[in-house]
């Protein structure tokens, strides 16, 4: 069992400085001003971690627990093991201390004493008076929070430009609704994550009043993980008199088990980006692929360690990767046989690939849509890129507020519930494997190849039974519509299913710009969050 593992060893952080290291390369994190403020409860900040090819057998004994296991816990476990994924999602999402759970409030624009609520855009002279006001806002929003990491405060597209944002949402949707399916369907749609519950609140409304027909057939279910958000919406939105056509489920949506037959759309705005991701690593010297673990001790402190490839859900995702011929997670550099005996070679060369974090969570919500909602149409939107991100392909930013200034970490091994933990999305991918997984008429049922599968070097051809067919569904091979020929989903065999556009795009095709227009011409809803793409 120990030949299987590769692992870190832990140190405590120092208190000023913490680091990641592997071996002779480091990064760090230092406080601005002093060291990290002190709190009853021991904060993890980021941990020294070197690997080495054994692990601690006690570290081994404890028990493989879940994110779902660690549900009725009240307070962080100790004396366990997990996936990082499971470590992510617990210290987001447990219902007793995790950050959404417990810490996170979103921020929402001033009403102004208008009608539609929001920022009166119009009246500021140009972007910069209006980031004043907007800071303004946000300061204000957080007077009145302790010392060090306590309320936690973020803002949305949604929130900063409503009712305007979820309108052009709105637009997009029964234009599509209106096409395809009106008047013989119910216009249905199942909104992921929904925050305050404005994006329902500002869709619904728009509905009401330009759209009054659609809305007299429109069901809107709202999926939230949180049940002190749950109840927020529900009150709200029956408050503001849709009651009749909203259903509030205060459930995680990779517990979802109801079927939709009917069309509807599925709507995910920065949802994604809190989805925990699995971390993985390949040996320099043979490219197999190791797991991520993190074991937490008797005193709280992590000690992260690499395994053998044995969850289904990382293995499905690697095989599901090399299936579709996707790009080598692996520095250029490291694609060259040469290039990377030399490098491992060096002295105190670290003996694994840089971390790798791929998407589990969000493989797992394809599958639910394709199982569940067989005959939706997915909206989601979502950052591309974030800056401050730890070190990794694909790495998150690791973040907490403290004292009204967000202070980004080195490493995914925080406190739980006390750091916020986004990813970013590669939307390139994620098109490519959502196409590919609704064109499966089945669940897949290969576990055991896919575990083999997902040893084999990333660089390797594909030999696999899984890849047999791979060229049929990439892009590069895509047939062209067939006349006449049409899928489940009424496109043409072949067509693509999904079209990925950024902020700008898709706000230019569905927003009334007009009404976010400042004085001298900017326009905030476009120009801001340049890094935001959305899968329509």
């Amino acid at each position: 069992m120990l030949r299987n593992a590769l692992s870190c060893t832990h140190s405590r952080p120092c208190p000023r400085q913490t680091h990641i290291k592997v071996h002779f390369s480091s990064t760090g994190l230092t406080w601005n001003d002093g060291p990290p403020p002190k709190h009853k409860d021991k904060i993890n900040y980021n941990p020294d971690i070197t690997f080495s090819t054994t692990v601690d057998s006690k570290y081994l004994k404890y028990p493989m627990l879940s994110s779902r296991d660690l549900e009725s816990h009240r307070k962080p476990p100790t004396k366990v093991r997990m996936l990082v994924r499971d470590f992510i999602e617990d210290s987001l999402y447990n219902p007793h201390y995790g950050y959404f759970s417990k810490r996170a409030t979103i921020f929402t624009a001033p009403d102004c004493g208008r009608v539609e609520g929001g920022f009166d855009f119009n009246k500021y002279r140009d972007c910069a008076e209006f980031e004043v006001n907007v800071a303004k806002r946000y300061k204000e929003f957080g007077d009145g929070e302790e010392d060090g990491p306590g309320r936690q405060l973020w803002h949305t597209p949604t929130e900063l430009f409503k009712p305007w944002y979820g309108q052009a949402i709105a637009q997009c949707l029964v234009s599509e609704y209106l096409l395809k399916y009106f008047p013989y369907e119910d216009f249905k749609v199942y909104e992921l994550g929904a925050g305050n519950g404005t994006l329902a609140l500002n869709i619904l409304d728009f509905l009401k009043t330009q759209y009054p027909e659609v809305y007299d057939r429109t069901q809107y279910t709202i999926i939230e993980i949180s049940a002190k958000l749950a109840r927020a919406q529900r009150h709200r939105l029956h408050q503001q008199g849709h009651g009749q056509v909203v259903e509030v489920v205060n459930q995680s949506v990779f517990h979802w088990e109801r079927k939709e037959h009917a069309p509807c759309y599925v709507v995910a705005a920065e949802v994604v980006d809190n989805f925990a991701h699995d971390v993985v690593r390949y040996d320099l010297k043979t490219l197999e692929a190791y797991q991520g673990v993190v074991a937490v001790d008797e005193v709280g402190e992590f000690i992260p360690f690499y395994t053998k490839i044995s969850d289904p859900l990382v293995a499905s995702y690697l095989a599901l990767r090399r299936r579709l011929s996707l790009p080598a997670p692996l520095p250029r550099f490291l694609r060259s046989p040469a290039l990377r005996n030399l490098y491992a070679s060096l002295p105190f060369a670290p003996n694994l690939s840089p971390p790798d974090y791929i998407p589990t969570r969000l493989l797992s919500l394809l599958r639910i849509l394709r199982t569940h909602f067989p005959r939706h149409r997915l909206l989601l939107s979502d950052f591309s890129s974030l800056p401050d991100a730890v070190p990794g392909l694909n790495a998150p930013v690791v973040q907490t507020r403290v004292g009204g200034t967000m202070i980004p970490c080195g490493s995914v091994f925080v406190q739980q519930g006390w750091f916020d933990i986004m990813f970013p999305t590669d939307f390139v991918t994620l098109r490519e494997m959502y196409e590919f997984l609704l064109s499966q008429a089945e669940p897949d049922t290969h576990q055991q190849d896919e575990l083999s599968y997902a040893r084999v070097s990333p660089l390797a051809s594909s030999t696999s039974p899984l890849s047999l067919g791979a060229n049929f569904f990439s892009s590069r091979a895509r047939r062209s519509p067939l006349d006449g020929v049409t899928s489940a989903s009424g496109l043409p065999v072949g067509e693509r299913k999904s079209s990925v556009f950024s902020h700008a795009e898709f706000l230019e095709t569905y927003a009334d710009l007009a009404k976010t227009r400042l004085a001298n011409g900017e326009n905030p809803m476009v120009g801001f969050y340049e890094n935001v793409k959305v899968l329509f």
